[in-house]
């Protein structure tokens, strides 16, 4: 994997639609052409939308899937073209490969999740000025990694992202990570968990920003509880984005040794490690990036908790319909960053799932919604700050890596 840097921006506000998930396509990711024959707009009729996935497949319960399910049902809804295209194999050539398959085939709206494809829009924007592209998590600092090669020095304000790819038919957005995770920690806190970890893939910005949101977040629910001193987080990174033995056995020895009720597992399919281990002694988990109640709660029934998400599907949604409105203009070349845009907190583009988390007497839906208000009006400020680690009452111990 490579470090990921994100560019700290303001968010904006967006307008976004709701819709249904789309249905399943072909095993091999080759990709499923569906269109409506009824109801055709003169502005959706030019439109061919096409969605790559990263490292995974449609079916991953996470990005890949959640963009997926966006583009099909706005594609459905606005009889409008749409297929998926997979790679065949995890390499920045094979993205490429495949921009290259759906530019061909006519698809002028191409949507990328992931900071896997910084090479690809490096490279191949260029090629296809009359394509637009969407990045999904796509910060200045992965557009610059691939662009500048080894001289790169990881600070992207020491850089000029826009001579380094064609951003006339490029937009791209990262999401404030912190505020979700804040959310998290504070839910776990109040729900009554005291000793909680947080087991990070790779120390990356996105999942620094999601764990130390979750520190602060877990920091302020035990103050305001008046309980810092009964409260602790285990805090460490795999050293990779997947689960294995040995992080498994580092899980083990938190839940049934050292008496951690509940991990965020932060980091792609990372959560595996924690749930094995959770599931052995009914301890709890804290999904990332999308609702990943459907897959943790095979190990276990509610053993998800809560996931801190990212608002894909609102993204997908607006950018679309803002494509199709003919608005494009107010989003290309633009790397913004998504967090608060309103005190509902379906609106926002880092959120809790609703339906999923399980509440309780110490954390109910309107505690959500007030702590939602409370964030979108400033009230409740939370740090972006990964340069150190967070100032907190309650313990905090960050092991050495894993691997």
């Amino acid at each position: 994997m490579k470090r990921k840097i994100m560019a700290v921006l303001l968010a904006c506000t967006m307008v976004f639609s709701l819709a249904g998930c789309g249905e399943k396509e072909d095993s091999k990711g080759e990709g499923k052409t569906e269109a409506s024959t009824e109801g055709d707009t003169a502005e959706a009729s030019d439109m061919k939308v096409a969605m790559i996935t990263d490292s995974g497949d449609i079916t991953d319960q996470s990005f890949n899937q959640t963009t997926y399910e966006a583009c099909k049902s706005w594609s459905s809804s606005n009889s409008v073209t749409f297929e998926y295209f997979k790679p065949e194999s995890d390499s920045d050539e094979a993205r490429s490969a495949s921009v290259d398959q759906a530019a061909a085939a006519g698809y002028n709206v191409i949507v990328m999740p992931g900071y896997m494809f910084a090479k690809a829009i490096v490279d191949q924007a260029e090629l296809y000025p009359d394509v637009k592209f969407i990045g999904i998590d796509v910060s200045a600092g992965d557009i610059l990694e691939k662009g500048v090669g080894e001289e790169y020095d990881y600070n992207p304000d020491n850089w000029n992202v826009d001579e380094y790819y064609n951003k006339d038919n490029v937009y791209c957005c990262t999401y404030q990570e912190e505020i979700s995770g804040y959310m998290a920690g504070y839910a776990a806190v109040k729900m009554g968990y005291k000793h909680l970890g947080f087991l990070g893939g790779m120390a990356v910005p996105a999942v620094t920003k999601f764990g130390y949101g979750y520190v602060q977040g877990a920091d302020a629910a035990a103050k305001e509880m008046g309980i810092e001193n009964d409260v602790q987080v285990e805090f460490v990174y795999g050293g990779q984005f997947y689960g294995d033995a040995d992080i498994t056995a580092t899980m083990d020895t938190w839940y049934s040794s050292n008496g951690v009720e509940v991990v965020f597992a932060c980091g792609g399919g990372i959560y595996t490690s924690a749930a094995e281990a959770a599931k052995k002694v009914g301890g709890k988990v804290i999904g990332v990036d999308s609702d990943q109640s459907g897959i943790i709660n095979e190990y276990g029934d509610e053993m998800t908790i809560t996931s801190a998400m990212k608002g894909l599907t609102p993204t997908v949604m607006n950018l679309l319909e803002e494509i199709k409105a003919g608005n494009w203009a107010n989003y290309a070349g633009k790397i913004d960053c998504l967090g608060m845009v309103s005190e509902n907190p379906d609106e926002n583009y880092v959120q809790l799932p609703e339906e999923t988390t399980v509440w309780n007497d110490g954390f109910s839906q309107d505690d959500y919604k007030n702590l939602v208000k409370s964030i979108y009006s400033g009230e409740v400020e939370i740090s972006n700050d990964i340069s150190k680690e967070p100032e907190t009452s309650i313990k905090l111990t960050i092991s050495p890596n894993i691997k």
